[in-house]
């Protein structure tokens, strides 16, 4: 794809119609919350612009601009002038460009490691040659031969160092890569002069060695910064991109949902997704609405009921006439919700990026002082350029870029033993740091499977005949149903007819009489329902003959160890709070059982979301814990989130973790290993910092070479890497 620049203009479909208009572009070499303060603030002074904003997990910029006083490509330069290239959006490119990055890391640590492992083994045959009396002629051979080997390694395996060196020199910055830089180069070019003159020494091992853990690290926390995709562009998917929409003769017509405006009628079969707000005009069916209050059960949906773009038509065909299209559907409000969550997490300041920002401008200072005082005190400028290259060396930020990748690596090994996907780079530090969780009731604290709860009341006769009717159904209390009942009886009774109707129920005749199953509606038990005073909820009736109708009731069942893990967490200082879309007496029912005291029910998408923040203005650290379509805004909202395996894709996405099983114990696992990956990562930067307390000294009092600076360097990863693997014993 090409850069968005005046002679390759942004396709129309990148900008709305909208007053101001809105264009999306995806930009490149964003890692941080610095690079989004940059773009922000950019654009927020220049004119035209009227607000703008930068997602971080998929590169996306959005910006509101007004015809007239700019355009897209004035603002595609701005940014890309800024270091960071933009291009219309595309997640398909975005995640090839990913890929693709990887394999170049990958590539680039081969060659490195291959590089640092021969030139290694002839700096040792040199340095035995200098105590048995090698020659001066070998010993020039051997620093040629890994010249050879290392300045092609050197430039080739630094490249992903030297470009972002350039870049932030380019924008009049500085980060981590630039002292790495420096002293790469350096070292090689060093050594080159060195075995040009015949001299003693060479230190292509240094350059090399250093390249190869630097490159461990960055590969590390790439994988695991990958492992994080947008929700927000997970949602979108939800979108359809055409619909038919009903003639004023009749007839339909296939139009891109783009064009779609209110007072259309939509046809809508089944198995479809509605591609924009309205409510039905003619039919009647089951609506898969998790979309929007995170509950598994269908709802029945007939003429005059709302439905919603992004939900499901299970049952059957109907017509929806459009109450609102475009940017202003409920999905798209959810999409604006994601991406604003995933914005706020963006702006976190992870503890590495906090001690980069300190360390790069202290290791320039350092270096240029020990040049310029070597050179002042001894006139030696080869000398006095050795000793900086040495001091740059030994205060590389290797021990440092693996502090937190080698900590990421154990504790999500031993998640993973305990069924916990880390998918978030940051997540763990996050985690670690909260002090509040919530919880989504459907499908996390409960398992989101309905179960007959009052078989026991049933006649047996009565059960099986409503299995055996069930079993022509898919809905999921009549799966339920057919689970509850002995299966060799069911396949022993003769039904006829029989017929489903949607959002009712189902009918067939047995033994001459008519058989119901389904609403009390539709098996005319309204009265029988009143006089037992059967609460409103997860219920079918069997109506046989003239019988008296026959009531099913359906519960959601709780994992089994939900009290045990909420007792835990409070144990551990947490607060613990219930948020779910669900009626009123089920949501009061379960935070009795499991002795929750603060909870709320009937909650859209919007009202959790907004709950999170006011926790977070509160000053709380909220865990999220959700598993449906509606809890993505707030799992994304959330200072740190978790979701169930057999959550909805797009949940699982927007998450930090999920976690496999049956079991809400992963729950609490992950706090402690996160607190204690936390205190290790802490333990790490201690430790690199008592290593330059000690080796800067020596290196800047001349004591050191490149090449025992480089070992030195090696020996602090070496011990990083050790105290995270101590993260694998810890109780």
């Amino acid at each position: 794809m090409n850069q968005v620049t005046a002679a390759t203009p942004v396709p129309a479909a990148e900008a709305t119609t909208a007053s101001p208009e809105t264009l999306h572009l995806m930009v490149e070499n964003v890692h941080c919350a610095g690079c989004i303060k940059r773009i922000e603030s950019t654009l927020a002074n220049m004119p035209g612009v009227a607000a703008s904003r930068v997602n971080l997990s998929t590169k996306r910029l959005r910006v509101d601009w007004l015809p007239g006083q700019t355009t897209p490509d004035a603002i595609a330069e701005t940014v890309s002038g800024l270091g960071f290239p933009a291009r219309a959006f595309d997640p398909a490119a975005l995640q090839d460009g990913g890929e693709a990055e990887d394999r170049r890391l990958l590539k680039a640590m081969a060659v490195a490691g291959f590089a640092a492992a021969n030139v290694m083994l002839l700096s040792v045959s040199v340095w035995s040659g200098h105590f048995s009396g090698m020659g001066g002629a070998t010993r020039d051979l051997f620093h040629w031969v890994s010249a050879l080997i290392a300045l092609p390694a050197v430039v080739y395996a630094g490249m992903p160092f030297f470009a972002s060196a350039a870049r932030a020199l380019a924008n009049r910055a500085l980060n981590m890569d630039v002292p790495i830089s420096l002293a790469v180069i350096l070292a090689a070019g060093m050594s080159l002069q060195q075995t040009m003159k015949g001299a003693e020494h060479a230190y292509f091992d240094a350059s090399v060695t250093l390249l190869f853990f630097l490159l461990i690290g960055r590969y590390l926390d790439r994988r695991a910064r990958t492992k994080a995709r947008s929700a927000a562009t997970r949602l979108l998917g939800l979108r359809a991109a055409t619909a038919m929409v009903v003639g004023s003769d009749g007839r339909q017509r296939a139009v891109a949902t783009t064009s779609l405006v209110p007072g259309m009628v939509l046809a809508v079969a089944a198995g479809e997704r509605l591609a924009a707000d309205g409510e039905i005009a003619t039919g009647r069916t089951d609506m898969d609405t998790s979309l929007v209050t995170g509950e598994s059960l269908p709802q029945a949906a007939a003429a005059g009921d709302a439905v919603y773009a992004g939900t499901l038509n299970l049952t059957a065909p109907v017509e929806v006439r459009i109450t609102a299209a475009g940017e202003d559907t409920l999905l798209a409000e959810i999409v604006r919700l994601m991406e604003a969550a995933e914005q706020g997490r963006a702006k976190y300041v992870k503890l590495a990026d906090r001690a980069a920002r300190i360390y790069a401008p202290a290791v320039h200072i350092l270096a240029a002082g020990t040049l310029a005082g070597w050179w002042w005190a001894t006139g030696d400028g080869e000398r006095a350029l050795l000793t900086a290259v040495a001091v740059l060396i030994i205060t590389c930020p290797c021990a440092l870029g693996l502090a937190v990748p080698a900590v990421q690596v154990v504790a999500s090994g031993r998640l993973l033993q305990r069924g916990v996907l880390l998918k978030a780079a940051d997540g763990l530090e996050r985690l670690a740091q909260a002090d509040h969780v919530v919880f989504d009731k459907t499908g996390t604290l409960t398992l989101g499977e309905p179960a007959l709860v009052n078989a026991g009341d049933i006649p047996p006769h009565s059960l099986r005949l409503a299995a055996a009717l069930a079993a022509h159904s898919r809905h999921p209390l009549a799966r339920a149903l057919v689970k509850a009942a002995p299966q060799d009886d069911t396949t022993r009774i003769d039904l006829t007819d029989i017929t489903e109707t949607p959002g009712c129920g189902l009918s067939a005749r047995h033994g001459g009489r008519p058989l119901r199953l389904g609403s009390a509606a539709w098996c005319h038990a309204e009265a029988t329902a009143t006089d037992t005073g059967a609460p409103a909820g997860p219920e079918f009736w069997l109506a046989d003959g003239d019988d008296t109708p026959v009531r099913f009731v359906f519960a959601d069942r709780l994992r089994d160890d939900a009290r045990d893990t909420i007792a835990r967490l409070r144990a551990m200082g947490l607060g613990i709070e219930l948020l779910s879309g669900d009626r009123e007496d089920v949501v009061r029912a379960v935070a009795g059982e499991l002795g929750i005291d603060e909870w709320r029910a009937q909650c859209p998408p919007a009202a959790k979301v907004q709950r999170l923040k006011d926790l977070a203005a509160e000053g709380r650290h909220v865990v999220m814990v959700g598993d449906g379509l509606n809890d993505a805004p707030a799992l994304a909202a959330g200072h740190a989130s978790l979701s169930p395996a057999t959550a909805a894709d797009i949940s699982q996405t927007a998450a930090d973790m999920v976690f496999q099983g049956r079991s809400l114990a992963p729950v609490a696992e992950a706090v402690a290993v996160a607190r204690a990956a936390t205190r290790h990562v802490k333990q790490n930067f201690a430790l690199a910092l008592l290593y330059n307390v000690i080796a800067v000294p020596i290196a800047v009092a001349g004591f050191a070479t490149p090449l025992v600076a480089a070992v030195a360097m090696s020996s602090s990863s070496i011990l990083v890497t050790l105290n995270a693997l101590r993260l694998k014993l810890v109780k």
